[in-house]
């Protein structure tokens, strides 16, 4: 009858199940609030038909979370200074302090995701699962034998060994050498744990853990807390701190009469049961809790789990409050610049490029990335100034379509005096004629009733019109010679989204200056399924003049879908890689026979926009140290590496954008 009962309930609905499983994970011995929150997830599903549940929570279609628009996520945790508190404890005799949560952080945004990693070094199929069940199976026979729940890593290898025929010995060293690869201390609290130690404080660690006092001796002398009096571990005295029997035994031990101060992340464990034993109890609020709510779950298990640990470590610790601009680079930009400059290193060995070119303006923050990543490739990766702008009028002759869009058709309806067109395209000394051919003036401003008669004349007029970028060819050869010297394939990475930047430059490089060097166009993603011109750019794709990484009509087309260019989506990624410079408005000879460029005045922030880039940065380290640390490199999909952003496109968070959308100062080339 119970296993029927619990089929009914738990395993028919997979995405009860998954939500159910997380929830008895979550509460330990609670268990009778779990059952509550399963009763209201069947409710949910079968009477209020909220069939969304049928799939598990990392398997929604699009997420939707609120984020904090009025101040910067890690306000909400900021805390006063390690000194400051440190301070406080000065007033107990015996400062004691939880350990994981609180002296270590993991890597991972969930303590059992370390399984992964553990399954994965003994090529064993849904480890993690088995590794979490055989740990509760543990924990009940011990319950039911000797009315404790508490195990230690051998008790739990024994029922492993048993169940999946893997060596205990083998199994518990992957485990411990995972576990010690994972666990790194946290800033704050090894702030205060060292300010305490100089001060001749007493400073205890207890723990309640399946791993014994040997090992979380190792674990926290390998992280720097080397000096601690002792360690209390639930496991080695079948009582914890969740029953409060861990504590009186503190107490026992170093005598009744001192007096006491726990410092832990856990509510009831760490906190009430504290208090409950007279022992004064701070609150260290767990950095997953309180980012989990703001983090994106559809992601694959492991990059997603690092991803979400970096950032709820980062944000949450309590040592700084960052500014939103920071924040948005690092929260939203990092895991998408690993995953790109990753993409662009893959293509440039499977094509042996000889050059990388980062395009101005986008490329700026991602060429320091990649430098940062592929130190060995400072020559190969080069910054290189371009535009659409320049490249419009560089490619006229043959992208003809493409400049007559950009400098007319785009500007129809905008309120922009013919003098205004004219000048932005460099040919007001053609304004007087094309007025009295068409009989408007300077002031008449371009509608869609007379573009088609000022494009006919500008077409009549073709070659006087090209003749006035003539200086400007001599100059961008001269410097794109310059720049790719004996280079013959060469790739340009920009955001995108057409390519068009790619493309007339190849069409320059080969068919206007003769230079013989094939250009490939690699971009951060294409034309959406939501833009004007959505498969524009498709020829290309099939040709592989252009790639994408994180959305084409080819892959990933949920997200390909889901991009909005008319919600401000293409600007929210440019907003990322944007550099604080001008725009580039063409190459121009300079007086002593070589080129120079000049550029439109930038209006952006230029203080914030760094601010941005530094966060970017920062990740971009964070995450390089992880890898270092774990010893693998974690694969960044262009799917995992758009998730982020899915929450902060959504158009409930349109105020979290508020503010940001400003940094950038222009949207059109004129």
């Amino acid at each position: 009858m119970k296993d029927r009962l619990y089929g009914l309930l738990v395993n028919r609905v997979p995405g009860i199940r998954d939500r159910y499983s997380r929830q008895r994970l979550k509460l330990g011995k609670h268990r009778w609030i779990a059952l509550l929150s399963l009763l209201w997830l069947n409710i949910q599903y079968y009477l209020l038909f909220r069939r969304s549940l049928a799939l598990p929570e990392n398997c929604c279609v699009y997420e939707h979370r609120r984020l904090p628009y009025v101040s910067a996520e890690s306000a909400l945790s900021y805390r006063e200074s390690p000194e400051a508190f440190a301070a406080r404890l000065m007033a107990y005799d015996i400062v004691s302090f939880d350990v994981f949560d609180t002296l270590l952080f993991r890597t991972c945004s969930q303590p059992t995701d370390v399984f992964f990693f553990v399954g994965a070094t003994l090529n064993y199929p849904d480890f993690r699962h088995i590794r979490i069940r055989a740990e509760e199976e543990a924990r009940e026979s011990k319950r039911e034998k000797y009315g404790t729940r508490e195990v230690t890593l051998e008790e739990i290898w024994k029922r492993l060994e048993r169940e999946t025929g893997i060596p205990k010995e083998q199994g518990m060293k992957v485990e411990w050498e995972w576990e010690k690869k994972c666990c790194y201390a946290n800033p704050y609290m090894r702030q205060v744990v060292d300010f305490l130690q100089r001060k001749g404080k007493r400073v205890i660690a207890v723990s309640d853990m399946y791993l014994g006092r040997d090992y979380l001796s190792e674990l926290l002398q390998e992280n720097g807390y080397d000096a601690m009096e002792d360690i209390f571990v639930s496991c080695d005295y079948g009582v914890s701190k969740s029953d409060g029997g861990l504590y009186q035994i503190v107490r026992r031990h170093l005598g009744s009469r001192l007096t006491y101060v726990h410092i832990g992340d856990h509510e009831h464990a760490d906190y009430q049961q504290a208090q409950n034993y007279q022992i004064k109890a701070f609150l260290y609020p767990n950095v997953n809790r309180q980012g989990a709510r703001y983090r994106p779950q559809d992601m694959s298990a492991m990059t997603g789990s690092v991803y979400r640990g970096i950032i709820n470590a980062r944000l949450h610790c309590g040592i700084t409050a960052y500014s939103r601009e920071y924040e948005y680079g690092f929260v939203y930009g990092g895991l998408f610049v690993v995953g790109y400059c990753r993409f662009i290193h893959a293509w440039r060995e499977r094509l042996s490029l000889d050059k990388l070119l980062f395009l101005s303006r986008d490329g700026a923050v991602l060429l320091q990335a990649y430098r940062r990543m592929y130190p060995q490739e400072d020559e190969t990766a080069v910054y290189a100034y371009w535009s659409r702008l320049a490249a419009v009028k560089l490619s006229a002759r043959y992208y003809r379509q493409e400049f007559l869009q950009r400098f007319l058709m785009h500007k129809v309806g905008q309120q922009i005096p013919l003098a205004k067109i004219l000048q932005s395209m460099e040919l007001s000394d053609m304004l007087p004629s094309l007025c009295h051919q068409l009989h408007m003036q300077p002031e008449t401003e371009l509608t869609n009733k007379n573009v088609r008669a000022v494009q006919d004349y500008l077409i009549d007029a073709y070659e006087q019109v090209l003749a006035h970028y003539e200086d400007q060819q001599k100059a961008g050869k001269a410097y794109y010679q310059a720049l790719l010297q004996g280079c013959k394939r060469v790739a340009t990475v920009d955001v995108g989204w057409a390519g068009s930047g790619a493309v007339m430059l190849n069409y320059v490089l080969n068919q206007v200056w003769g230079m013989d060097c094939s250009v490939v166009g690699i971009l951060a993603g294409t034309n959406a399924g939501r833009s004007p011109q959505t498969d524009a750019s498709e020829a290309f794709f099939l040709s592989g003049q252009l790639v994408s990484f994180l959305f084409s009509q080819r892959e990933n087309r949920d997200i390909w879908k889901f991009h909005d260019p008319s919600e401000g989506h293409n600007l929210y990624w440019e907003l990322l890689l944007g550099a604080p410079d001008g725009s580039l408005i063409g190459f121009y000879p300079d007086t002593e026979g070589g080129w120079t460029y000049k550029f439109k005045p930038c209006h952006a922030d230029t203080q914030k926009i760094q601010e941005i880039h530094r966060g970017i940065l920062d990740f971009v380290s964070c995450f390089l140290e992880i890898e270092k640390r774990l010893g693998i490199e974690l694969p960044v999909s262009g799917r995992d590496a758009y998730a982020p952003m899915v929450l902060a496109s959504d158009r409930k968070n349109k105020r979290f954008m508020d503010g940001l959308e400003g940094l950038l100062d222009e949207i059109h080339i004129g």
